[in-house]
């Protein structure tokens, strides 16, 4: 644990666009799901684990800012554009210390151990750029898309649409966001320089996962959670 990220960044800044009507006036990580908002079932893990917590917003960034007023949770406004998740990691570098970052999207629930956590316990950065959380298929609610990864016997990640599903969930070394022009980039801009060099690995979650991008995936996450 010793090699343990000291900071997460947390993704809040996106438009919602699959929750239709209810993120016309509400940003995505602010709708709720079991008594609170989306963007709590993420930052709990991270305080679970004591870790610097930074937040970007964009789309009702003013919504996003008044539910974290008056906490330790560093937050990042993207304007006037929005960033996308690697331009947004490379934004919030200055509030990201270490040679490693947690990032984690906000549209998601848990049913199980802290997922921070089975990573944390899984980063080997003597050979690892980047580590992500994956999940079976059958132990996912609400996600309706293929799966994107498999491991081989190493934990080496292989692109896969018959694998498992990327969980938003992962441990990255942050040297190479700040080598990356400014602007909106994805993960994958990275990911796949981190495949072809085989340093790109997958941890398994052991419990449930929702993908809350849809305001069906509400009431799904909600049956998952009653049940733990």
């Amino acid at each position: 644990m010793s090699d343990t990220p000291e900071s997460i960044m947390i993704f809040a800044a996106g438009f919602g666009t699959r929750m239709g009507h209810l993120t016309k006036n509400t940003p995505k990580s602010m709708i709720e799901v079991a008594g609170r908002p989306l963007l709590e079932h993420a930052i709990s893990p991270a305080e679970d684990l004591g870790l610097n917590i930074v937040v970007n917003a964009h789309y009702h960034a003013a919504k996003v800012e008044a539910y974290l007023r008056g906490r330790t949770i560093k937050i990042v406004v993207e304007e006037p554009e929005i960033l996308d998740t690697g331009g947004g990691l490379k934004n919030a570098l200055p509030h990201l210390p270490g040679e490693a970052a947690f990032a984690m999207n906000s549209d998601a629930a848990w049913a199980g151990p802290n997922p921070l956590k089975i990573l944390a316990d899984a980063w080997r950065p003597s050979k690892m750029d980047a580590l992500l959380l994956l999940v079976p298929l059958e132990r996912t609610v609400g996600y309706t898309r293929p799966g994107s990864f498999e491991t081989d016997p190493t934990g080496r990640l292989i692109k896969s649409s018959r694998g498992d599903v990327y969980t938003g969930a992962q441990i990255v070394k942050t040297a190479a966001f700040a080598d990356m022009p400014n602007g909106a980039f994805s993960f994958w801009k990275l990911w796949n320089i981190w495949l072809e060099r085989r340093t790109a690995y997958g941890v398994i979650y052991p419990g449930m996962w929702a993908d809350v991008g849809t305001p069906d995936g509400i009431g799904l996450a909600e049956d998952m959670l009653s049940y733990v």
